[in-house]
């Protein structure tokens, strides 16, 4: 499953049935989901509505299920240190160079999988729209000496041998 096709889904709280809000963006902490972020309704308040991966219940394709309504918490976005989509510091479009100094392009989507809980598998990497069109979009499974710097994603020498073609890319 792709975190960009998560963001938008609505959440629910399984007690009464309530619409929550929408998926809004992914609370990251290196390679796992610590939580989500929900778009709510409080058009000026300096806090965003957040909800902890423990404290889903269940989520799938067309909505993600909540505990209850207590789970939902208000965070600074200033505490947030790294989200997926929105936050200061951002893993989509996040730059991904080997240690020897090659680009092997950005970060477009990430990838987890339902049954392993909130580890984050893999990257899917863009290297230009016009790249993507004619090579499609590659696939770089996420290893313990990836790391998740300020600016750019650090992957080991040789991480381009290892780059796969997307599952779900823009060929095929």
């Amino acid at each position: 499953m792709k975190l960009q096709e998560m963001i938008g889904l609505a959440v629910f709280d399984v007690e009464n049935g309530k619409e929550v809000g929408k998926i809004h963006d992914f609370i990251l902490d290196n390679w796992s989901i610590t939580g989500l972020e929900i778009e709510g309704k409080a058009l000026f308040s300096s806090h965003v509505k957040t909800v902890a991966w423990e404290d889903i219940a269940a989520y799938g394709e067309d909505a993600v299920m909540i505990r209850s309504l207590e789970v939902v918490q208000k965070t600074d976005p200033d505490d947030i240190p790294l989200t997926y989509l929105l936050g200061r510091r951002k893993l989509k479009e996040m730059q991904v160079l080997t240690e020897d100094g090659i680009l092997l392009g950005r970060i477009s989507d990430v990838y987890f999988e339902q049954e392993q809980g909130n580890t984050i598998l893999g990257l899917e990497i863009s290297d230009g729209f016009v790249s993507d069109l004619i090579e499609g979009r590659k696939w770089l499974p996420c290893t313990t000496e990836m790391v998740i710097g300020e600016n750019a994603v650090m992957v080991p020498p040789m991480s381009e041998q290892r780059l796969e073609k997307a599952i779900n890319s823009v060929n095929g």
